[in-house]
């Protein structure tokens, strides 16, 4: 199985950029923006976690020929 690197970059880009926003809307005194700022970076690493999930169980059933 071929590991790509760059999605652990992208997961981290992602990860970095929420940070970041969650405390300049935070110093704004903006709290509610900031929390849907962060739930909108974990559903996007979600997303992309499933679909890597659901990549490998499609190659594990093509092996098996399930």
């Amino acid at each position: 199985m071929n590991f790509d690197v760059d999605i652990i970059f992208k997961i981290a880009a992602i990860g970095i950029i929420v940070a970041v926003m969650n405390q300049v809307l935070l110093k704004a005194g903006r709290e509610e923006q900031a929390m849907m700022t962060t739930l909108a970076g974990i559903i996007i690493v979600l997303v992309i976690i499933i679909q890597m999930v659901n990549d490998f169980f499609t190659a594990v059933k093509t092996m098996f020929q399930l």
